[in-house]
């Protein structure tokens, strides 16, 4: 069995009929979205991203100052932008039929 990563969820035809009001029902938690009742995407509100983001980002500069190397503030942007880009390599690297999606 999946793990869905979400209290919420929808499926995908009530997300395409009216994804706004699925966003407003939310109230700002995340929201799995299925299909054939398996997670196709989350969905998540900007802000939630951006937390996740700086979380991993987080992550990542710990990994760095445990290595011994010298962080600053300013630190942050990059490690930030290193996490954008190790996800979209990722997400680049998957197909619809790795990723257990199919079209309807």
């Amino acid at each position: 069995m999946e793990s869905i990563f979400a209290e919420m969820t929808v499926s995908m035809s009530e997300f395409k009929k009216n994804p706004a009001s699925v966003l407003r029902q939310a109230h700002s938690r995340p929201v799995a979205v299925l299909n054939h009742n398996k997670a196709a995407f989350y969905m998540v509100e900007p802000r939630l991203f951006q937390t996740l983001l700086d979380e991993l980002a987080g992550q990542e500069l710990r990994r760095t100052a445990a290595s011994g190397s010298m962080l600053a503030p300013q630190d942050m942007v990059p490690a930030r932008s290193a996490v954008i880009a190790r996800l979209a390599e990722k997400a680049a690297a998957m197909t619809p039929a790795s990723a257990g999606l199919r079209d309807n």
